[in-house]
């Protein structure tokens, strides 16, 4: 009896284990179905991208079985293999703050419904748009992948809707240049008037004197008028020509059928090293010479520092005033001449190791162009150094510079006897400080020469808080002579800030130092043509700066009517016309060897 009970019970647990391992093998597939069938997009995602990597599962199966496309599943795949951050934010901690998003909310079926159609998220937010919800571009791409979509492989032209492109623009070619009669309108009218300026400058011999490159679409001298365009209206960055590539005036005045676009002219200028910059200059030098821009004896000289926004530059330091502090740049030295306010040297392309030596460099450039030295540099104390200064005195080059204030002469100064001040009149009538205390005296500088004299003046009452100490190889001159002769020097650095907001010398589009330095030269070219217009236009605009010539007499529209013989361009109306018409510029026609020979004629409407 008692064997029957024991094997009763037996069965009995074996019944129950039985049932138990069933019930555990239910709870199993149940759980099972979490990793087989994922229903949150992420999860879909991770264990798609396991099954194919681990379980070596071909990539067609895997997107079948997880409701894929093959193309999706593998451009899913490419993500996960080449971004980081999606692999890592499957394991992301919880962000805390508010999980729900109402905007994206609302339209996230729309969305969805939309992406099962095969658009993208730029064709998605403009269906968007036109049932007036609005909404960015990163909303509905976190909810595409917040719903496990992948990125859109590249479409084919006829799978994309249909929507308006575009208009595509002709490609700059000299072969193509279209002669024939035609009448249209352009934004440039006022550039024209730079071409009978430039009527005894002959830009093909300027071009071919430099070395410059060029093609058979694109000859050297087209290219040079093309850049020079961009100089002379005062287009900001390359980039910004694709506004204007439709405008047959520009194209006319570079001699194409259309403007390089950007690309060309981004890349021109790194065919052009420092040697080609400078046999542009030098040639440039000759030519605008030659056309009725006289040179003045005393030059201002004075550094400026093109910022590079960017670490990967190899560049060095260098100082920027605007700034306050030192950063990677491309230090370019200037040169202006003081009588006729023009830039007529310049090289981006000084070390900080050799910018001490550049004037020794510009004294070479200006004998040579010249056959004399300048007869007198004003320049800052930190431009060069004492040894140089004698230099520039035994070539009989006159010179007016700062010299630095150390504690030990400020407190001689400040302990200076008031007898031994002097109060001088400046002659400058709009001068708020015109009577200053001087004291005027000769001394020796250990590094300039032990044996040789230097003039120093140290001013007082002149408008700063500490005093202005001057030192010059001039003993002829009167100390307000001298004085104010280096106050005009601080027009320079209207100057650079001309070539700043008007020519845009800071706004390039790479920081490589050949690149900046072509552009300098080019910068160059387009001063000396503004001042030579200035020299047609009345007194009031003798003085102005290139901005204020474009901006009131230049920035114009008009238009332009081509027949067999002539060009003519007619300006429209405007208040500071009579200017124009007064400079005498459209006088005569003008020929143009460039444009099939034709003859511009200029009009006012």
């Amino acid at each position: 009896m008692k064997i029957m009970l024991d094997n009763h019970k037996k069965i009995w647990h074996n019944y129950i284990n039985m049932n138990s391992h069933r019930k555990q093998l239910t709870n199993d597939e149940n759980d099972a179905r979490f990793f087989l069938e994922p229903q949150h997009p992420l999860q879909r995602q991770y264990e798609a991208l396991r099954t194919y990597f681990v379980e070596k599962i071909h990539s067609d199966t895997v997107a079948r079985n997880f409701g894929y496309t093959p193309g999706s599943f593998r451009q899913l795949c490419h993500q996960f293999r080449h971004e980081w951050d999606n692999q890592k934010r499957f394991f992301a901690s919880i962000k805390r703050g508010p999980h729900a998003a109402p905007k994206r909310d609302k339209v996230r079926d729309t969305v969805i419904s939309l992406r099962k159609k095969n658009l993208s998220v730029y064709d998605i937010q403009q269906e968007l748009s036109e049932m007036e919800i609005s909404i960015s571009i990163n909303a509905i791409s976190t909810l595409l992948r917040d719903e496990g979509f992948a990125r859109l492989p590249r479409r084919r032209d006829d799978e994309r809707p249909l929507f308006i492109k575009p208009e595509v623009a002709p490609i700059a070619n000299v072969q193509e240049l279209d002669l024939s009669a035609r009448t249209f309108r352009t934004d440039m009218a006022g550039l024209f008037l730079f071409v009978p300026l430039m009527g005894n400058i002959n830009m093909a011999q300027v071009a071919k004197e430099a070395a410059l490159p060029g093609s058979k679409m694109i000859p050297a001298q087209q290219a040079l008028r093309s850049v020079l365009a961009l100089k002379l209206v005062g287009i900001e960055r390359k980039r910004h020509i694709m506004r204007y590539v439709h405008d047959q005036g520009l194209a006319l005045f570079a001699g194409l059928n259309a403007i390089p676009k950007r690309s060309y002219l981004a890349q021109y200028s790194s065919n052009i090293d420092r040697r080609g910059n400078l046999k542009l200059m030098e040639v440039w030098f000759k030519h605008v010479q030659a056309a009725g821009l006289e040179r003045g004896e005393s030059i201002d000289l004075d550094y400026h520092t093109v910022p590079a926004n960017s670490e990967k530059e190899p560049l060095e330091m260098h100082y920027l005033t605007k700034r306050s502090r030192s950063q990677k740049g491309v230090l370019v030295f200037l040169a202006r001449d003081a009588q006729q306010r023009v830039l007529c040297y310049a090289n981006a392309t000084v070390s900080n190791k050799e910018k001490v030596d550049e004037i020794l460099r510009f004294v070479d450039f200006w004998k040579k162009q010249t056959g004399q030295v300048p007869g007198e540099l004003v320049f800052d104390s930190q431009l060069t150094t004492q040894k140089n200064l004698r230099k520039l005195t035994d070539q009989g080059i006159l010179f007016i510079t700062l010299r630095r204030r150390s504690k030990k002469m400020l407190s001689r100064i400040y302990g200076t006897p008031h007898a031994e001040w002097r109060r001088i009149r400046l002659p400058s009538l709009s001068r708020k400080y015109r009577t200053p205390k001087i004291i005027d005296e000769k001394i020796y500088l250990s590094q300039y020469d032990k044996k040789k004299q230097l003039r120093q003046i140290t001013i007082t009452d002149l408008g700063h808080e500490e005093p202005t100490i001057l030192i010059t190889n001039n003993f002829k001159a009167s100390p307000a002579a001298l004085i104010t002769r280096y106050a005009q020097r601080m027009i320079i650095e209207n100057a650079i800030a001309e070539a700043i907001h008007f020519f845009h010398l800071d706004a390039l589009s790479s920081m490589v130092g050949m690149k900046v330095d072509f552009d300098i030269q080019i910068t160059l070219i387009a001063s000396s043509l503004y001042r030579l217009l200035a020299q047609k236009l009345s007194e009031q605009f003798r003085r102005a700066t290139a901005k204020t010539i474009f901006e009131t007499l230049l920035n114009t529209r008009g238009e332009i009517r081509v027949d067999e013989q002539h060009v003519v361009v007619t300006i429209d109306k405007r208040a500071h016309n009579p200017f124009l018409v007064a400079s005498g510029l459209a006088d005569e026609p003008t020929p143009m060897p460039w444009f099939g020979n034709k003859t511009l004629i200029i009009r006012f409407a």
